[in-house]
């Protein structure tokens, strides 16, 4: 039996990924959610109260996970708060930085140490181009600097854990899922902006297209 881990697996992304996988008879799928009653899902054993950008999410995963290998763990939790140059917010960017930043070197500390991840596990680490400094252009703006800035420290995160445990044979992943048609998007207002800048469409995502390639797109 595979063991997957989805961190983030109520929506979006990590809930299309959490589909894919739980429909796989030699998969289980262990999935996180901050909230204490989840609704059931086939072949999915929830974690519940896991908040990613609280000091204490890597404790509180291990003491809900079975001493079992894990063979993929994927780090899908955001949050994206919208802000300008003329309306900053502190405890947005805060909540970003540890969302996508801080939160996933725990996770990562936590799962290692406690056996959970050794000789041919993997991490995924969900980031976005738009931690790219290069990929920024004069067109696009600025502001939102705490969506952009924690993405960018995401990217060094991700570079840094494969280093320190490509000793031990875990392999770490940074993935750009593309831009998708999710509320958390839309919370932003982004969803203005889905059919001219290609909004990825979740199950194509997820299974690819034509429901026959699974894989992030």
């Amino acid at each position: 039996m595979t063991n997957v881990l989805i961190l983030g697996a109520t929506r979006g992304l990590g809930a299309s990924l959490r589909t894919l996988y739980s429909a796989k008879t030699a998969t289980h799928v262990f999935a996180t959610s901050r909230s204490s009653n989840p609704e059931p899902s086939p072949g999915v054993t929830w974690l519940t109260g896991i908040d990613i950008s609280q000091p204490d999410v890597g404790q509180k995963l291990v003491s809900q996970l079975p001493s079992k290998k894990l063979s993929t763990v994927i780090v899908s939790a955001g949050y994206f708060g919208f802000e300008t140059f003329d309306s900053p917010d502190w405890e947005k960017q805060v909540k970003m930085y540890s969302t996508s930043a801080i939160g996933p070197v725990f996770v990562v500390h936590n799962l290692v140490k406690a056996g959970l991840l050794d000789q041919g596990s993997k991490v995924i680490l969900v980031s976005s181009e738009s931690g790219s400094i290069t990929l920024r252009h004069e067109k696009e703006g600025g502001g939102n600097f705490g969506h952009h800035a924690s993405k960018a420290a995401l990217n060094m995160v991700g570079k840094l854990l494969s280093l320190d445990l490509k000793p031990q044979g875990i392999a770490v992943g940074l993935v750009h899922p593309g831009f998708m048609r999710t509320e958390m998007t839309k919370s932003v207002g982004f969803d203005k902006f889905w059919d001219a800048g290609g909004g990825e469409w979740l199950l194509h995502c997820a299974y690819g297209p034509h429901g026959k390639a699974p894989g992030i797109c």
